[in-house]
């Protein structure tokens, strides 16, 4: 989902960039030995750019970028944006990007753009810690999930006056006017056609009741939103009562509103997960692929996890049931999640949201 922004600009940007020349003058050198060495028999500082959110940065940067810099002898140089806009950046060319982080709703658009390097798997083995849908959720060529989140439904009992258990519920007429949806072109939209298919009893996925069941809620929808603070804005407001959301930012709605709650609908809710790749054509692939094994450790998945900033994928991470809170953990939670065809959801998204903006939302 697009949300979470705090920029991150480096103060010694000519340093980054002379590093990135560096980099890119000696890479031969580089990957076949580390760093290359300068007059003097120095190691030159490479510069690795990432490409990501901007959300919980400070975290990242000591806990995540830090240590690598360190151990490499690395300088890491962010490129933060949502989803849609850094993808174009790099389809258009106008970005120098090592490493790509994106949901794998995105990430399938890059694949298919051809943007992405092949992994040399045998250099990240880590892959062997973490859950097995998350090796490789969009093939082997591919990065792999670095964490996966459950879309689920977020309500407020007292503003909406009974209990959430199913995705059903949302249909109710005690909800009309009180429920606020995923825009059809977020991350999670498409989830919501494959909901509406579920809620019209059909056994196998059916578009057409999938968009009659939408086009039937639509009435009682507030918003459809974008961005998880627009979700938060409105049970704030006491616009909205519920709706579906991550439920790793629970924990923001309900510094809002105390008294929300997140539920695992009956029929299951929807694996999100965020990828890491390599874009293609960068000089520091082999560093690239350093970093990723470095993000799926145990010991940077855990950090994430206890700071209630990223669920774990990776399989030896312990969590108390406190530490565990709003952090979708554990095999038994992972295993039961919903999962789309993320390239069959690519190869239907202009008809959907063509259907949505015709059938549904007009």
């Amino acid at each position: 989902m697009e949300t979470m922004t705090k920029r991150w600009i480096t103060g010694i940007l000519a340093v980054a960039l002379t590093g990135s020349l560096l980099a890119g003058c000696g890479s031969a050198g580089q990957q076949q030995g580390g760093a290359a060495e300068g007059q003097g028999g120095q190691q030159e500082q490479r510069t690795l750019v990432i490409s990501t959110w901007g959300f919980a940065e400070d975290f990242f940067r000591k806990e995540v970028y830090e240590p690598f810099e360190k151990e490499h002898n690395v300088k890491i140089v962010l490129e933060i944006g949502n989803n849609a806009e850094r993808l174009n950046k790099v389809r258009q060319g106008s970005s120098n990007v090592d490493l790509m982080y994106l949901s794998d709703y995105y990430a399938q658009q890059g694949i298919e753009a051809g943007i992405f390097e092949k992994l040399d798997r045998s250099r990240i083995p880590n892959l062997n810690e973490i859950y097995e849908s998350a090796k490789a959720p969009l093939g082997e060529d591919y990065g792999p999930a670095y964490t996966i989140g459950a879309l689920g439904i977020a309500y407020d009992p007292q503003a909406a006056g009974r209990e959430i258990k199913s995705w059903k519920d949302l249909w109710s007429p005690d909800l009309a006017k009180k429920i606020t949806m995923p825009n059809i072109t977020s991350t999670s939209g498409p989830m919501m056609v494959d909901a509406a298919s579920i809620v019209s009893g059909s056994e196998a996925f059916n578009e057409d009741q999938a968009f009659a069941k939408l086009k039937e809620l639509n009435p009682g929808v507030v918003k459809y939103y974008s961005k998880t603070s627009e979700f938060v804005n409105m049970f704030a407001q006491g616009e909205a009562a519920a709706g579906p959301i991550m439920e790793m930012y629970v924990k923001d709605l309900q510094a809002a509103v105390p008294t929300a709650k997140f539920v695992i609908p009956e029929e299951g809710a929807y694996a999100i997960m965020n990828t890491v790749n390599v874009v293609k054509g960068s000089k520091n692939k082999e560093l690239a692929e350093d970093f990723i094994n470095w993000h799926l450790s145990k010991e940077v998945q855990e950090k994430l996890a206890k700071g209630r900033i990223d669920s774990p994928v990776n399989k030896n991470v312990q969590l108390s049931a406190e530490e565990a809170q709003g952090i979708t953990y554990g095999a038994e939670v992972v295993d039961k999640l919903r999962k789309l065809d993320m390239k069959f959801v690519n190869e239907q998204l202009k008809n959907w949201i063509d259907r949505f903006n015709r059938e549904v939302s007009k």
